[in-house]
């Protein structure tokens, strides 16, 4: 039985690289809104880490990234708030969004 044995080659914690043009995307929703936040959705076993941009009237954009730290480093850099939405949940002007978004389709 092979229940116990060591894996030959270590596993990456991380997930897989993220495309550039997701974080030019990314970058893009950041400049051409105001009152942008960032949000770090965790890990699951449907979807690797993502992070979710919610701007001042709550539209939003999510893209994958490979870890927290990345997106945390990621978010500084553009001097962009950014939270653990385990720690906050999503903010009510998104939710407010999606309502919105619902009643005119």
């Amino acid at each position: 039985m092979a229940w116990f044995r060591r894996r030959s080659t270590p596993q990456r914690v991380a997930g897989r690289p993220v495309d550039r043009a997701d974080l030019e995307y990314l970058a893009e929703f950041v400049r051409s809104r105001r009152g942008v936040e960032a949000f770090i959705e965790p890990r699951t076993t449907v979807t690797e880490t993502t992070v979710l941009l919610v701007a001042h009237d709550g539209e939003w954009t999510r893209r994958r990234i490979e870890s927290p730290e990345i997106a945390r480093r990621w978010a500084q850099g553009l001097s962009v708030p950014i939270y653990d939405v385990r720690l906050l949940g999503y903010p009510q002007r998104m939710r407010d969004y999606n309502a919105r978004q619902k009643r005119q389709s």
